[in-house]
């Protein structure tokens, strides 16, 4: 629930579609008749639900989400892997759905939480992240941080170095999931949701 999963340039933000990500997932537990709970996390753990079956719960899961307002705009998806390995003693799948936009050491405690645990990662997205418009000086806001900065869009370079590093983070992070062995799927807010989590359901078998 950090402020980097508010942003879109749609008006289908990150945090919508993380919605959307939740209600398929939720409901489909609730038709397997399994338990599912929920954990809100911006840099700290807003909020706990704990697990239960039945679809009435999945509903009150996605009321919570839809509703709730974060007291945080950091992230640190550290704090949910550490109350998540602490609150569930049996073993568990756990989906955790964010941008990985983290400067913690999120991977750690993705590796400690598999040991016991069926970790699947899903990583959202906007295009608007991807690349720099083309509109001369502009201010980039850090909506976690609040810092400020100004850049010159109009730079051939600025705009290259922008998107190669944009990009060379997300590929870190995708080697990352598959030398610890992580199930990933990656959403964008743009595209159909369906079609990834299908394929990420189909490569694990299920």
């Amino acid at each position: 629930l950090s402020a980097s999963m508010y942003f879109g340039q749609t008006d289908e933000s990150k945090f919508a579609t993380a919605v959307e990500a939740v209600a398929t997932l939720a409901f489909s537990a609730a038709k397997k008749n399994d338990k599912v709970g929920a954990i809100f996390v911006s840099d700290h753990v807003e909020k706990y639900i704990a697990p239960e079956k039945g679809r009435k719960h999945a509903l009150v899961i996605l009321r919570e989400l839809i509703e709730f307002v974060p007291k945080s705009k950091g992230t640190n998806l550290n704090e949910a892997l550490k109350f998540f390995r602490n609150t569930q003693k049996k073993r568990a799948i756990a989906f955790v759905i964010s941008d990985f936009i983290d400067t913690n050491n999120f991977m750690e405690g993705l590796k400690v939480s598999k040991k016991k645990h069926d970790m699947v990662a899903i990583r959202l997205n906007d295009q608007a992240e991807y690349e720099l418009p083309k509109m001369g000086l502009i201010q980039l806001y850090n909506a976690e941080s609040g810092l400020k900065t100004w850049v010159n869009s109009n730079s051939p370079l600025v705009r290259e170095k922008y998107a190669t590093d944009f990009r060379a983070s997300e590929e870190r992070i995708f080697t990352d999931f598959k030398k610890s062995g992580i199930d990933f799927a990656n959403i964008s807010t743009t595209d159909n949701f369906i079609k990834p989590l299908m394929v990420l359901f189909q490569k694990r078998g299920r």
